[in-house]
């Protein structure tokens, strides 16, 4: 399935933003991008699509169902992509409400616009329409030592934004089976990469090690969490977008299942070879260990042989090949990093209720 003009919720956060840049720049497709522009999503993000004519930005809130459906009947995507979301635990469990608000009812307000322009839709436009939305692997809960996420694992969501983002892929499957919206559901594990706000452990440990600077880490730092490379994160969802059966879920995984410790001292390594400095090496003698957040998951893993069987698709980078890329890309790029964090967030710990950190 070929998809000429697709909208996309969320396209100036991370994960969205590199999406529409694979979209405008690599594919050639039309890309309505709706953002509301709070704290993880920056304009900067879409320098390399700025004055690209298939880019189109708008400023708003998949909670505003009159302007979604002006969008949809402006410009008649075939797709929807919703990556519109509140996406940091942390912050979930100091500010639950705004997570309800976009996750849960931005969800609804969104499908109820699309459900309502596919239903104007005729013949083969109606037929290819595709709905995809975006999800996370924490809606499955904790695991054990062993085992693996997989399409059918039970939801058992630990905190405020696992439950949200739980409850907005319930909304997705309700609306397929009573509706017959052709929705489809996408669940991926921990992603990094390039413009990845810089309160997520990966970004913050490179841009923290790089100006010396202590590197917190949760508890014992044994969390385990699977890996994904957000460029290979993009192509699953477009594969899954073209290729994807209505009413499913895929898992999106990066065969990457590691120590959260074991990340950080990764960073520490890389950094230490690619940005050399005496007075810090080894970065590794930066790492403070902080008191743990409340309901920290110890383990996530993602079976994702449904994505490689089903629809051909697997990771490319290995962690170590995506660690170097990401690596790089934030010494190149730091005043990308210093603009987004010149905002409201400066580098200290969430969802706490106090600063001691990240």
């Amino acid at each position: 399935m070929n998809h000429k003009t697709v909208l996309v919720t969320g396209g100036a956060g991370f994960i969205g933003g590199n999406f529409v840049h694979m979209l405008v720049n690599e594919l050639g497709v039309k890309t309505v991008n709706l953002d509301a522009l709070t704290y993880a999503g920056n304009m900067a993000t879409l320098a390399p699509v700025e004055g690209n004519p298939l880019h189109v930005f708008v400023k708003g809130n998949i909670k505003d169902r009159r302007l979604v459906r002006a969008l949809l009947e402006e410009h008649k995507p075939s797709a929807v992509v919703n990556f519109a979301a509140e996406s940091h635990v942390d912050r979930s469990i100091d500010s639950p409400g705004e997570f309800i608000q976009t996750n849960v009812v931005g969800s609804f307000e969104l499908l109820e616009a699309a459900r309502d322009y596919w239903q104007s839709l005729k013949g083969g436009e109606k037929d290819t329409f595709r709905f995809l939305h975006v999800s996370t692997d924490e809606v499955y809960g904790s695991l054990g030592e062993t085992g693996m996420f997989t399409e059918t694992t039970p939801y058992s969501p630990n905190s405020p934004y696992a439950a949200s983002k739980a409850a907005s892929d319930h909304l997705m499957r309700a609306y397929h089976h009573t509706y017959g919206m052709p929705a489809i559901v996408t669940n991926c594990s921990n992603n990094y990469g390039p413009y990845q706000f810089p309160e997520k452990l990966i970004p913050l440990t490179i841009t923290k090690a790089l100006s010396g600077q202590p590197l917190p880490v949760y508890g014992d730092g044994r969390n385990v969490r699977d890996w994904l490379y957000v460029k290979d994160h993009c192509l699953a969802i477009w594969i899954a977008l073209g290729k994807g059966a209505p009413g499913e879920t895929y898992n999106v995984g990066g065969n990457s299942e590691m120590k959260n410790i074991d990340v950080v001292k990764t960073i520490c390594a890389t950094l230490d070879e690619i940005a050399p400095d005496p007075s810090l090496k080894p970065r590794e003698k930066l790492i403070t260990f902080v008191k743990d957040r409340p309901g920290h998951d110890r383990r996530y893993a993602i079976d994702a042989s449904k994505m490689k069987r089903e629809l051909g698709w697997e990771p490319t980078e290995t962690f170590e090949s995506g660690i170097r890329k990401s690596v790089i890309w934030y010494i190149e790029n730091k005043k990308w990093a210093d603009t987004v964090v010149s905002g409201a967030y400066g580098g200290e710990r969430l969802g706490m209720g106090e600063k001691s950190g990240a």
